[in-house]
């Protein structure tokens, strides 16, 4: 039997370690082993692609919505001001109607030129009459254009009648409808009183902008007035020019033309005579007087004169006059008073409160004694009222009155009445100097006063009327005033001079008594507030001080 051989148990150096394990040798080592990109498969960046098919569909979806967008944006902003446009205009052509005979772009210019010159509307107090001026001239070029709305236009004689200082005499429009004559004579008594207001100014040939005369850099200016701020810089006088024609060349246009009612050219004339009264020729501004009185007594089927030619006192035994030579007589009594000649005023004004007071009585209807201020229509009238207004064309006005008639008696002829009332209680205050006389005259203005507030305070005065009762209070309320408080200091003076009572006494106590002219002040007073609620103050409109282009 073999021996057994001992069994030797070889141990193993090196511990077991996971299958997936890292070596040993790999860890331990003192430098790490260099990482090469192209060595490590999982190293590598995949690039990416920017402009994909996805994000190509995306960006042309954008700037398809932003077109779209902008284009709505766009076109709904142009629709809107088109819109705009059209409900102004409307409104517009409510407020100045036009005749239809124009061309619509010449009614458009007559909107805006009216809307530029109202007081009332967004330019209160300041009108831009240079603006004003060029629109009425351009008016005037396209109705006088017989290639636009001047078809049908003749000259009075072969190629017209030139007036040395005034230009052309007027056309013949008597073969023109009536609508488009009365728009015509609008646009020459606009083109007139702007030519009033630019008097004094002038046209830099240079940059076509108006200026006054007196901020002109020149030898007839040597102290020119600063323009104001944001304003063009100064003119020289060697590039100016007068920047309108004068006035008399649209008044002469008007009293020249064939085809004008008697009260336009009566109100022309009437016009052109104050603006001479204005630049202080007096002796000019009679004559227009009397041409307005020939022209309003032409039409009078009177066997006797109406009017004495060489006083201008109506004629009570010729008849009633008309409301064209009452307005001439007026006129020209009135010029009569500013240039003191008191005693042919003062007749004058008599015979015209006379005529007036022989007016017939404005007939009474059904629908005067109603109330307007107090109508209220019901709720479906009033939306029906609105509905029409806003779908219908709105008329152009009846042609009003050419004045060859006697007018009635309504409140804004009681109201002229109670006007013919002061000029008598100032003419009677002013022309004697004495006592009975000035009482007098403080009687009539008293009565005016009553007059005309008792015709202001009546319901259904039209617009025109209450302008007229407004006015008349107002003068008739300042001259009282004053006449009374002239009255009242020399009333006070008197009664200092006479000192104290008999003795010495009793002077204390007459001084702390009113006098009959300081009760009556106080009276002047209570009346001018009681006054206030029908009497707005007026808002007179400077003269403007832009320089614009015309």
């Amino acid at each position: 039997m073999r021996p057994r051989l001992p069994i030797r148990r070889i141990l193993f150096l090196r511990p077991f370690r996971p299958p997936n394990g890292p070596r040993p040798f790999t860890q331990n080592t003192l430098t790490s082993r260099p990482q090469l990109p192209f060595l490590s498969p999982s190293s590598r960046r995949q690039t990416a692609r920017f402009l994909t098919t996805e994000r190509k569909q995306w960006i042309k979806n954008e700037f398809w919505l932003a077109g779209k967008y902008t284009a709505v944006l766009w076109v709904g902003s142009g629709l809107l001001l088109v819109l705009a446009f059209g409900v102004q205009q409307e409104w517009l052509d409510r407020k100045f109607p036009s005749p239809s005979e124009w061309s619509w772009v010449t009614r458009k210019d007559f909107r805006s030129a009216k809307w530029n010159e109202d007081h009332e509307g967004p330019n209160e107090g300041l009108v831009d009459w240079a603006r004003a001026g060029e629109a009425y001239r351009r008016l005037l070029r396209r109705l006088e254009d017989p290639n636009i709305d001047g078809a049908g236009l003749e000259d009075q004689e072969d190629g017209g009648i030139l007036v040395a200082g005034i230009g052309k005499t007027g056309f013949d429009i008597s073969k023109k409808p009536e609508p488009w004559r009365r728009g015509y004579y609008e646009i020459l008594m606009g083109a007139a009183r702007a030519a009033e207001h630019l008097d004094d100014w002038v046209r830099d040939k240079t940059r076509n902008i108006a200026f006054p005369a007196n901020v002109v850099i020149g030898p007839s200016n040597p102290n020119p007035r600063p323009v104001p701020p944001r304003a063009a810089s100064a003119p020289r006088e060697e590039d100016c020019e007068p920047a309108f024609e004068g006035p008399e060349t649209y008044y002469m246009r008007v009293l020249t033309t064939n085809g004008f009612t008697e009260k336009q050219r009566v109100d022309a004339a009437l016009a052109y005579g104050a603006w001479l009264e204005f630049k202080k020729t007096p002796e000019t501004a009679l004559e227009m007087y009397k041409w307005a009185l020939d022209i309003a007594t032409s039409s009078s089927t009177s066997s006797k004169p109406i009017v004495n030619t060489t006083t201008g006192i109506l004629d009570p035994t010729a008849g009633i006059p008309s409301s064209n030579v009452l307005s001439a007589v007026t006129a020209l009594a009135t010029h009569h008073a500013v240039h003191s000649d008191l005693s042919t005023a003062l007749p004058i004004f008599l015979s015209i409160l006379r005529a007036r007071k022989s007016l017939p009585e404005q007939p009474v209807t059904m629908h005067s004694t109603l109330n307007p201020d107090e109508e209220m229509p019901g709720f479906w009238k009033g939306a029906m009222n609105i509905v029409h207004t806003l779908m219908v064309p709105p008329p152009y006005p009846p042609p009003p009155d050419d004045g060859t008639t006697p007018p009635t008696r309504s409140p804004k002829e009681r109201c002229e009445e109670a006007g013919i009332m002061t000029y008598i209680g100032e003419i009677l205050y002013a022309s004697k100097q004495t006592k009975t006389s000035r009482e007098d005259g403080l009687a009539w203005t008293r009565e005016a006063v009553d007059v005309a507030e008792e015709q202001l305070r009546k319901k259904g005065v039209d617009r025109e009327g209450k302008t007229t009762c407004k006015e008349c209070l107002q003068v008739g309320l300042a001259n009282w005033k004053t006449m009374v408080s002239q009255m009242a200091k020399e009333e006070k003076e008197t009664n200092s001079q006479r000192g104290g009572g008999w003795l010495g006494f009793g002077g204390e106590s007459q001084k702390d008594v009113a006098g009959r002219w300081e009760r009556e002040e106080q009276v002047i007073v209570e009346r001018q507030r009681r006054a206030q609620d029908i009497l707005a103050a007026p808002s007179p409109a400077p003269p403007s001080s832009s320089y614009l282009r015309v």
